[in-house]
């Protein structure tokens, strides 16, 4: 064999603890070592006396120096290799400048707690040198090139991002498990009791006190908390709680994870921040559905084939396993999604990303990302009441005319005849229930089937242009932190009489193609178009209290949204008009009311701040008192005007109870 090249590998991982750091670094030594084996060249791995060979034939271990450590590394390694060098552990040699250095995280400036104290000085004064000397800089996912970036002064677009890959799964045996096998309780018939697997060290920032507190009501479901991992030397102690429905099986090997794997109710992993998150795709490479926190890098990792939870919410998570250990077709479909997720991320491609880097590292390369994960699986839910003509129209051009086609559409409605001929379209799932578009929203919420990602809202008479879903789609996956998102409404017949449905056609043909556009922030969301990511909203649901059809329902629904953690967001590029129909709604008298008593309740809620609640009512009724001399025809300003003041005169007298507007009669 030849030498590839003059680049050494650092090979100090070879005498550490084998962690998910260290784990990356054997594995991606292991895939070049394959890679440069058939092309009949080595790369040396440079390590200490005492290390143990691997044996591997692409990247032959040469032992160099006396000692071991920090030192072995800061002063050794560089003078006995003045060559090119890959560090794919997080440090380096300090003073190096031709060398890659891979860092994995940027946890010591996120999660300093979780450190002990010396491990922080070292790494705080460590990493910015590596920064500045390194001829490049990796990490593992584009989230954690972002926090590197910013506590690195670096640029991200200059940080290579090679992530963690999967194969490495394929060897565990779980026929081998040990620990596992004699660690999980049973019932008296000698059953294995179901579980929810926990991993990883008990650092704070791994939030595994949120899964031990949640024990109890795991119980309730007779559901275990299972623990694997030991505490790391470099983590601040700290004490856990223990319980008879939780066992700590402490440091297992690979077959006992697979064996774990394979049994668990599902992988839980809460927390706050991780550069990669390997667990999640270990256990989705092994047919482990997960449940994940919706924070850093896991929304990147894990796309659509998880349940996503706040690390701080934990009734979110009580949810989200209740879903699964109650639906066998939810657990399958997760399995499925799961494997797919999980082969996007390659240990053979992310080896040959270094080996192109390595000849050239102060180029710019191309990034050797996982593939792009796929687009959420998104449902169409539409309320609608006595307008059967018009949700049939609206439904066909959605189903006929989106680019990205729903995986579920859903018809919310008083009795089947309100769907119209829709009711009997293939695909199509009509629900009925109470009359209200906060209740009619909230039943089709209920029958949303297992696997939809998000749920979009569309009034029955809003037309979408036909990127709609796909657009919003793309913008839910490639920034998780978004929870709630509107589209622009190029036309509104609410303001009018009215527009048609071949006038809708004609405004939309006309529309070009859009540019990609950075959403507005802090949208409110509207109503006749808005979707939402269905991990975010767990138990919430629209208030009912805002009756018929009620007044600012969407506004309420998302500021409650927010509320709980995320951004709302208004998309330019999610176009369509809203035809704004006349007819099948409420009185003039009703939404009077509404248009006074809603804003002060939500006010009440926490929902609007007074400053909303003073334009919202002064707009209404100003508009309503200019024009009551000469109302439009289309509006009754005057029983409008009514309800105002009937509004206003409950709300003196104490009775700020929205759901009044029900029991207005409505006025010829």
């Amino acid at each position: 064999m030849t030498a590839a090249g003059s680049f050494g590998i650092n090979g100090r991982f070879l005498t550490q603890p084998m962690t998910g750091v260290q784990r990356y670094a054997m594995n991606v030594t292991q895939a070049m070592s394959v890679a440069l084996t058939a092309r009949g060249e080595t790369v040396p791995l440079l390590t200490v006396p005492d290390a143990k060979d691997p044996g591997l034939d692409g990247t032959p271990l040469r032992r160099v120096g006396q000692a071991g450590g920090h030192a072995w590394e800061q002063f050794l390694l560089p003078r006995a290799w003045p060559g090119a060098l890959l560090n794919l552990c997080n440090t380096a040699p300090a003073l190096k400048g031709n060398q890659v250095v891979c860092i994995h995280d940027a946890n010591v400036f996120n999660a300093p707690e979780s450190y002990s104290a010396s491990f922080r000085l070292f790494y705080k004064t460590l990493q910015p040198l590596l920064a500045r000397r390194a001829a490049r800089i990796t990490t593992v996912s584009t989230f954690s090139a972002e926090q590197i970036a910013s506590h690195l002064s670096l640029r991200a677009s200059d940080i290579v991002v090679l992530p963690n890959g999967h194969e490495h799964v394929r060897a565990w045996d779980p026929r081998q498990a040990v620990r596992a096998r004699a660690g999980l309780r049973r019932d008296g018939d000698g059953r294995e009791r179901p579980f929810v697997l926990a991993l990883g060290s008990r650092a704070r920032h791994k939030n595994l006190d949120l899964l031990l507190k949640l024990a109890p009501a795991l119980a309730e479901l007779g559901i275990d908390l299972v623990v694997a991992g030991g505490q790391a030397s470099i983590y601040a102690p700290e004490q856990l709680q223990h319980g008879e429905t939780v066992q700590h099986l402490g440091f297992v090997t690979d077959p006992d994870l697979a064996y774990l794997m394979e049994r668990a109710l599902c992988l839980a992993f809460p927390s706050f921040t991780e550069g990669f998150g390997l667990p999640a795709l270990e256990a989705m490479a092994r047919g482990c559905p997960v449940v994940s926190t919706d924070r850093a890098s896991l929304p990147e990792i894990c796309g659509s084939a998880a349940l996503l939870a706040p690390p701080d919410e934990p009734e979110r998570w009580i949810v989200q396993i209740r879903a699964l250990a109650t639906s066998p077709n939810l657990r399958s479909e997760l399995i499925g999604r799961g494997r797919d997720q999980a082969a996007r991320f390659s240990w053979e491609a992310s080896a040959q990303g270094y080996l192109d880097l390595m000849r050239a590292p102060s180029a710019r390369p191309a990034t050797r990302a996982a593939t792009p994960s796929p687009l959420p699986r998104i449902a169409v839910a539409i309320a609608t009441l006595g307008r059967p003509d018009v949700v049939a129209g609206t439904l066909r051009r959605i189903l006929d005319r989106q680019t990205l086609k729903p995986a579920a559409v859903l018809i919310s409605c008083v009795t089947p005849e309100d769907a119209g001929e829709a009711a009997e379209w293939t695909g199509v799932t009509v629900v009925t229930g109470r009359p209200g578009l906060a209740a009619q929203r909230n039943a089709a919420l209920a029958a949303l089937p297992d696997a939809i990602d998000i749920v979009v809202f569309f009034d029955d008479d809003f037309v979408p242009d036909a990127g709609w879903l796909a657009v919003a789609a793309q913008r839910f996956r490639d920034e998780p932190d978004i929870v709630g998102l509107t589209g622009d409404v190029i036309a509104d017949g609410i303001k009018g009489p009215g527009l048609s449905f071949t006038a809708v056609d004609r405004m939309l043909a006309a529309l070009g193609p859009v540019e990609p556009m950075v959403p507005i922030e802090a949208f409110s969301p509207y109503g006749c178009n808005m979707a939402f990511r269905r991990s975010a909203i767990g138990t919430l649901r629209f208030d009912e209290r805002l009756v018929l059809y009620g007044w600012l329902e969407d506004r309420d629904f998302g500021a409650a949204l927010a509320a709980t953690g995320g951004r709302l967001v208004k998309c330019l590029e999610a176009r369509g008009v809203h035809m704004g129909v006349k007819g099948g709604r409420i009185s003039g008298d009703r939404l009077g009311y509404s248009q006074v008593v809603n804003p002060l309740y939500m006010l009440q809620k926490g929902t609007m701040t007074l400053t909303q609640v003073i334009g919202q009512i002064s707009r209404n009724v100003f508009s309503n008192v200019a024009r009551f001399p000469a109302p439009e025809p289309f509006i009754d300003r005057r029983g409008r005007l009514r309800g105002n003041l009937r509004g206003a005169r409950d709300v003196l007298l104490g009775r700020l109870e929205p759901e009044r507007a029900q029991q207005i009669r409505r006025k010829a």
